[in-house]
């Protein structure tokens, strides 16, 4: 029946040995049980609601013994090497055909919802990454984490959430996991318990195993967006205002170096996309990330991607290793996905030296820890020079600071727009230009709040008309709530 992709002498699939009986659908199984627990029930005192969540729970733990029967009979009879070439329609009758027959020998009887829903859960088996692929497919899922087999969470809207998707065990995890980094030329085991890694559709992967990860494997997966939020988006959902996306604009547009600033989850590479959409198409633009997100509409962009240490240890491209040979290859712009290291040196001297309009994001919680962020990493670099000299580096090459914030109800707000404005002695002068204000909460814990100038005059005002961008004074005054 199964022919085309079947291995070459395989027999034909073996029926699991289960005790004889006449042939019993899920349902109906089930179903038989229910009177008894019913009857119990009713004896105990207890509401007979719980019969029908009995009911459900033993069915889909009968759907998922079945599964796993059936993914064993596919790997037993499928020729894994063909598949390669396979079209999904063509596996997708292949892996319905095993299903029928294994079903029929099994002696179980299921309904079109559930046979459909079965091979769709094996098609993700093969050719997927099992029960993730679900939660991979979902558009409105942002974050995926995994805690062991038994326990995995999403994201939505900013708020964490138990699902109902697991794994059958440790071993189908690390399974899949392994299915995951081998595709990208990695691995991942005792000697090496902790990867990075990125799905063919440019998600970011991590994972700890055994013996780092406790209680079984942990998996983050930060699902890449097909669609990238554009600056009208951002103004829609509330990031932040017209006034200060037109203030964005003239300043990537006028080459002003700008650092994007904020936690984890805040959406900075959401706002430096964003940004990236300022620039003139005519500039030569470099990325350097180490895991590729930017999705950059110019025409004239080279992206990079650093690359870890090989078995040996060797073999490894840093961020700085990149950076320095992007001075070599005459960009207009440097644009690097997250400074966290060294590479901060390098990313300072190519903006001081004729790479204006460069950005970067960083990991802050504010414009001042902003910039001592940037002292500390230099410091780690170990270059060491006067504290002086160092903030005078850091005036010299950042321009503007984007405070992005994840708030308590979820939601991602600009929450302030900072200008570096030179050194006081030895303090780095800023002022900020736009800021959030919060007002208080909603009675379902919604922030109110708004958006409002400071009432100070851009630092670069002048540069701003000279370039062709004339902002009215107005935005730069104070408003309040509407």
């Amino acid at each position: 029946m199964f022919s085309k992709f079947k291995k070459p002498g395989s027999p034909a699939p073996k029926p699991t040995e289960r005790p004889t009986a006449t042939v019993t659908p899920i349902a109906a199984s089930a179903h038989q049980e229910a009177p008894k627990k019913s009857l119990m029930q009713a004896n105990r005192g207890k509401p007979a609601e719980a019969a029908p969540v009995e009911k459900e729970k033993k069915r889909k733990e009968r759907l998922f013994e079945i599964k796993l029967d059936l993914h064993k009979a596919l790997l037993d009879n499928l020729n894994l090497a063909a598949l390669e070439k396979a079209t999904e329609a063509d596996l997708r009758a292949e892996i319905n055909a095993i299903a029928t027959e294994t079903l029929e020998d099994m002696g179980v009887v299921l309904n079109r919802e559930e046979r459909q829903h079965l091979s769709q859960d094996l098609y993700d088996e093969v050719r997927g990454l099992g029960p993730l692929e679900t939660l991979l497919k979902d558009d409105t899922v942002n974050d995926i984490l995994v805690n062991g087999p038994q326990q995995i969470f999403v994201e939505r809207s900013g708020k964490l959430e138990l699902t109902d998707v697991t794994f059958k065990d440790e071993r189908h995890l690390l399974r899949i996991i392994d299915k995951i980094v081998s595709a990208v030329g990695r691995r991942v085991d005792e000697s090496n318990p902790y990867v990075d890694a990125r799905l063919g559709d440019g998600s970011r992967f991590n994972a700890m195993v055994s013996p780092i990860a406790v209680d079984g494997s942990l998996v983050s997966i930060r699902k890449f967006k097909k669609d990238k939020l554009a600056i009208d988006d951002l103004v829609k959902y509330g990031a932040f205002t017209e006034e200060m996306a037109a203030y964005l604009q003239a300043a990537v547009a006028t080459r002003l170096n700008v650092i994007v600033s904020g936690g984890t989850g805040s959406g900075k590479t959401t706002t430096l996309n964003a940004l990236s959409s300022f620039i003139d198409n005519n500039e030569r633009i470099l990325t350097i990330e180490d895991t590729a997100e930017l999705q950059l509409q110019q025409t004239h962009v080279g992206r990079m991607e650093s690359r870890p240490p090989n078995v040996e240890g060797k073999g490894a491209v840093t961020q700085r290793d990149c950076l320095r040979n992007a001075l070599r290859m005459r960009p207009d712009r440097i644009i690097v996905g997250e400074t966290r290291g060294e590479e901060v040196i390098d990313m300072l001297q190519a903006m001081n030296t004729g790479h204006d309009g460069s950005m970067t994001t960083i990991h802050a919680n504010s414009a001042r820890d902003g910039v001592s962020r940037l002292e500390n990493m230099i410091a780690m670099a170990g270059i060491e020079m006067p504290i002086k000299a160092v903030r005078s580096q850091i005036a010299s090459a950042v321009n503007l600071i984007v405070q992005a914030s994840r708030l308590q109800d979820g939601s991602r707000r600009m929450v302030s727009i900072t200008e570096i404005t030179g050194m006081e002695g030895e303090v780095i002068s800023m002022q900020e230009v736009f800021r959030y204000q919060r007002v208080g909460l909603t009675p379902d814990n919604k922030i109110i709040g708004h958006f409002t100038a400071t009432g100070v005059r851009s630092h670069f005002s002048d540069r701003f008309r000279l370039w062709g961008y004339d902002l009215p004074a107005s935005i730069f005054e104070p408003f309040a709530a509407e």
